[in-house]
């Protein structure tokens, strides 16, 4: 048995929930999301709770089973309070900067500015050296936030590069210089 699974989800006051077969939507102050849910999984709503079980008890269905009553969970929580995720970048003449037309512009100490589109229904801010991703759905902001974070991660020496805000990044020791001996 799950035990996430069991646990049904609350829905706050200024949410809604449609069930149509195996389409859920959920509606919100932030937006809306739609997941298409398979088939072995069965998606109830009793008075402000949606409750996940299953159809038929199979291995890949108990698998899912509580994958999916967490991404309805996160879902819920996404239209109603959203996800962010801050990025800090390091480095001396290290920045970043928002274009007109829905792109990133980073300086990272390349020989070539590196552009980003920003994907729909994500919101990019910068502010000094931070860049905050948010939007409605986890798995995009974490993904587009990975994205840019790959784009050079922080080296160990020196600590440049772009990092998650708060990251912590052990640093390694540098090569000895042997002292001269007359």
């Amino acid at each position: 048995m799950s035990r996430i699974g069991k646990k049904p989800i609350l829905i706050p006051p200024k949410v809604e929930v449609k069930i149509e077969g195996q389409k859920v939507t959920i509606k919100g102050p932030k937006g809306e999301i739609s997941q298409e849910v398979p088939d072995e999984i069965l998606i109830e709503k009793k008075e402000n709770k949606i409750h996940v079980s299953l159809k038929k008890k199979t291995k890949q269905s108990r698998a899912l089973w509580g994958l999916w009553r967490a991404l309805l969970e996160n879902d819920v929580k996404g239209v109603t309070l959203g996800f962010e995720k801050k990025l800090e970048i390091r480095g001396v003449g290290y920045r970043a900067a928002l274009e007109a037309d829905r792109t990133v512009k980073l300086e990272v100490g390349f020989s070539h500015p590196i552009k980003l589109k920003i994907p729909q229904g994500i919101e990019v801010s910068i502010e000094k050296n931070i860049v905050t991703v948010s939007g409605i759905q986890k798995q995009k902001v974490g993904e587009f936030a990975a994205k840019l974070r790959k784009i050079k991660p922080v080296e160990p020496y020196k600590g440049k590069g772009i990092r998650y805000l708060g990251e912590k990044v052990r640093k390694k020791e540098g090569k000895k210089v042997a002292a001269a001996t007359a």
